[in-house]
């Protein structure tokens, strides 16, 4: 197998934009519109040309992590109070926001499909500029981490509706666990304990590679232990597109990593760029490493994209859908066990 584009694979549209829903109530609602990663701020020329809007633009359009090039967390658009009509009141990410001294309650609120579903808003209301300022920096990491969970879950959930079950089942059989992943992904490598899935089209491909190893200590969840162990059995199960070529971490610039959990379960989050030793392949990726308590393991998925020429952010936020998607049979045993465990991470890497 050779981690390359197949031009001869059906090209399979990966339906990211469009949802429906599992009951009648939500089946009547409008639908949201506009493409992934959109947002409409509704603001006034001069709060958006003010303090407010820079406030706004340095959170919400501020660069995306670990891309090979600079684009924003969302595309954001302002539309004035008066010009919020119908049209955009079925976008997908909206902050509204009400500068005003007749504001009687100055706040931030979070609420769930207003005009259409599945939808994000956020309401901000302040009586200054300054007083504006204050509450959005105050609250602009759960502003951000509400629109990209709402990113995240809008893919997760048309996954849900339609999968390659051929991946599923391997990963349910043979590595008790789950995951969704689109219809088109096709095994290009399975080894015991290793996994390699990809798809691809004429002009991208998004791939995947599971894995696992013995849990002996919490030093498995440092960048310093998870690297090599990646590096290593990338270069012996993801080969390039010329001889002698294979994949690999870049390097060359720092991984971004961050120890959390994953449903319930100690995990580790890293993001970086990957490259295709002696060639001249790369592109962004996205790993999850969760542990499994009850089987002293961590499983491992290492999500990649290569689009050359083309933006990134999309594509790999598909993926990073699918590794999250991840969970484990014996989940509800590694509850147990973590309620019982006094196990704390080391986040040095």
């Amino acid at each position: 197998m050779k981690l390359k584009i197949n031009i001869l694979a059906p090209i399979i549209i990966l339906a990211v934009f469009l949802f429906s829903c599992n009951n009648d109530s939500t089946n009547l609602r409008k639908k949201i519109t506009g493409k992934a990663g959109e947002m409409v701020v509704v603001i006034s020329k001069n709060a958006w040309e003010g303090s407010p809007g820079e406030a706004v633009r340095a959170t919400l359009s501020q660069p995306q992590i670990a891309l090979p090039q600079e684009e924003p967390l969302f595309d954001v658009i302002d539309v004035p109070h008066e010009a919020f009509k119908d049209i955009f009141k079925s976008t997908r990410n909206i902050v509204q926001t009400n500068i005003s001294q007749n504001v009687e309650t100055e706040g931030v609120t979070f609420t769930d499909d207003v005009w259409a579903y599945p939808q994000a808003t956020v309401q901000i209301k302040a009586k200054t500029s300054d007083r504006f300022v204050e509450l959005f920096n105050e609250n602009k990491d759960k502003i951000l981490s509400y629109f990209l969970a709402a990113e995240r879950e809008r893919v997760t959930m048309n996954y849900k509706k339609t999968y390659e079950k051929s991946v599923f089942n391997i990963l349910n059989k043979d590595f008790g666990v789950t995951m969704h992943v689109p219809p088109g992904f096709r095994v290009m490598e399975q080894k015991k304990d290793f996994l390699w899935v990809q798809y691809d089209s004429p002009e991208i491909f998004q791939g995947i590679v599971i894995y696992t190893y013995p849990f002996v200590s919490d030093s498995a969840f440092t960048v310093n232990y998870q690297l090599p162990i990646r590096d290593s059995l990338l270069k012996a199960n993801v080969p390039g597109p010329s001889d002698g070529s294979y994949m690999s971490t870049e390097t060359r610039v720092d991984q971004i990593f961050n120890v959390t959990k994953h449903n319930g379960n100690y995990a580790a989050e890293m993001r970086g760029l990957w490259r295709v030793a002696n060639d001249f392949m790369g592109g962004p990726y996205i790993a999850l490493s969760e542990l499994d308590m009850e089987n002293q393991r961590v499983i491992n998925a290492f999500g990649f994209v290569y689009a050359p020429s083309k933006d990134k952010r999309n594509l790999l936020r598909q993926v990073e859908a699918m590794i999250y998607s991840l969970k484990l049979n014996n989940q509800k045993e590694n509850d147990t066990l973590n309620k019982q465990s006094d196990f704390e991470v080391n986040i040095e890497g």
